[in-house]
């Protein structure tokens, strides 16, 4: 079913768009399969190298692999207590050696360093406060070396932040977290807001000076 429903849109999508990077996330070897040969260039690993084969195919492919982490679960379960250790930092620990392993592991099925991502993947296996806590500390993951996905947009921990407030009026607070991301060093940020996010990025790498802005005329004429 999974194949029916979205290889189409990736053919179609790689017909209109030749030069578009296209990403899949799914944690199925046979999805992923498929979804290569339609025109795929990258897999998202949702659930943690649940199967390890992923990685074989995106190797066969020549395509992007991106780790996750998940804190243990089973695909498609949501977190209940987890729990990380009894210091602070110990979920940005495991989290940190849980992707790094998977990243290991696809370069031993033949990945090229250059095509692994690593993700955190705040709020999946996490509570609120683990989260957080990987934003705060996420100059760890960017030490790496690998480029660093985070997918934020609308979720639960941002919405706990500003008071249960509903995926739909998490906005403000998604690019206040976007703009922090950036600024300690994330390469790639996945969003439903994509002219907000874009501008938020924009604005902050200008601010550190990784980027000129975009149009500088005022005062100059």
């Amino acid at each position: 079913e999974e194949i029916d429903r979205v290889c189409p849109t990736i053919e179609a999508v790689a017909s209109s768009h030749p030069h578009m990077l296209i990403s899949v996330d799914t944690w199925r070897h046979e999805v992923a399969e498929a979804a290569c040969r339609a025109g795929a260039g990258l897999l998202n690993d949702t659930w943690a190298g649940v199967d390890p084969k992923l990685a074989e195919v995106a190797a066969r492919h020549d395509v992007g692999i991106v780790c996750s982490h998940t804190g243990g679960l089973d695909p498609r379960t949501d977190a209940h207590r987890n729990r990380y250790g009894l210091q602070a930092g110990d979920v940005v620990d495991s989290t940190l050696s849980g992707v790094i392993e998977l990243a290991e592991a696809a370069r031993a099925a033949g990945v090229p360093e250059d095509r692994i991502i690593i993700d955190p993947t705040p709020d999946f296996g996490k509570n609120t406060y683990h989260s957080l806590r990987l934003l705060r500390e996420l100059e760890r993951f960017t030490a790496t070396g690998y480029p660093v996905l985070l997918a934020i947009s609308r979720k639960d921990f941002v919405g706990e932040a500003i008071g249960d407030v509903a995926p739909q009026d998490r906005l403000f607070g998604t690019i206040a977290a976007t703009a922090l991301a950036i600024e300690k060093g994330a390469a790639m940020i996945r969003t439903h807001d994509v002219r907000a996010t874009a501008d938020a990025i924009d604005v902050t790498v200008a601010i550190t000076g990784e980027a000129a802005p975009k149009h500088t005329v005022r005062g100059l004429r």
